[in-house]
């Protein structure tokens, strides 16, 4: 089954999809990376993850389906609210989280908010501290491997021409997330040792975010594991299947 839809949410309408049956555990929420939608983010995985569970893929403020709202901050805490009220909406106890990149960010918050929610966690290409990436990806105009290729900006853009109610949001509402994402308040210590459920961590050796910075996540967690990705940037962590499917469908079962 697939079903697209809207929840009356904080004073936005969050766009979300239902993919699989229910399958007796807890459905698998899955948030998509900064400027890109739950299909351009997932869709490589999504065949393989609903053949054993539902799967519900949430579009965040400003992102696909959802409007850029400019009347309501953009936050990873506001984010995070949405989904727990998302899970409130659809009745969800509890859930599993797969969150890549931007929605790694919403999904550790959604863990620290409401832990008794979540039972386990998937942060993919994502990171702790603002000071997690290296230089050149805050200064983009330094050449690196590292950075989004043209193919990969043009794909984000056409996604978001495809389906945002509003299209020429897209490059306002680039400028508006990047504090979200580069500044953001970092979780305490206190906090991330709160978080006992187990959680995966995921990066690309050739990824935004230091890998001594990837040890340091694993470190602050009472319960984590960390996979490094071979020959993968930070747009490719969750796009190869071959990889990356089996150690996040052996670590959620």
């Amino acid at each position: 089954m697939t079903q697209g839809t809207y929840a009356s949410v904080n004073g936005i309408d969050l766009y979300y999809e239902i993919h699989g049956a229910e399958h007796g555990g807890p459905p698998l929420i899955m948030l998509h990376g900064g400027v890109l939608t739950f299909h351009l983010s997932f869709d490589p995985l999504l065949p393989g993850l609903v053949a054993d569970r539902k799967v519900i893929g949430v579009e965040l403020q400003g992102h696909g389906h959802t409007a850029a709202a400019p009347d309501r901050p953009f936050s990873i805490r506001q984010c995070a609210e949405d989904v727990i009220v998302l899970l409130d909406h659809l009745g969800v106890e509890q859930a599993d989280l797969l969150g890549y990149s931007l929605g790694g960010l919403v999904a550790t918050d959604v863990a620290v908010l409401a832990p008794d929610r979540v039972r386990r966690v998937v942060l993919a290409a994502a990171h702790f501290h603002p000071d997690a990436y290296y230089p050149e990806i805050t200064a983009p105009e330094q050449d690196s491997p590292r950075l989004p290729t043209e193919a990969d900006f043009n794909a984000m853009k056409a996604a978001y021409d495809e389906v945002a109610p509003n299209p020429e949001d897209f490059f306002p509402f680039l400028e508006r997330i990047q504090p979200a994402v580069h500044a953001f308040e970092p979780w305490t210590a206190e906090q991330l040792g709160r978080l006992t459920m187990p959680v995966l961590i995921i990066i690309g050796d050739t990824d935004f975010i230091r890998l001594e910075h990837a040890v340091e996540m694993k470190q602050s967690l009472p319960n984590a594991q960390l996979a490094i990705l071979p020959g993968t940037t930070h747009m490719r962590v969750v796009s190869n299947p071959d990889l990356v499917l089996p150690m996040i469908k052996k670590f959620l079962a």
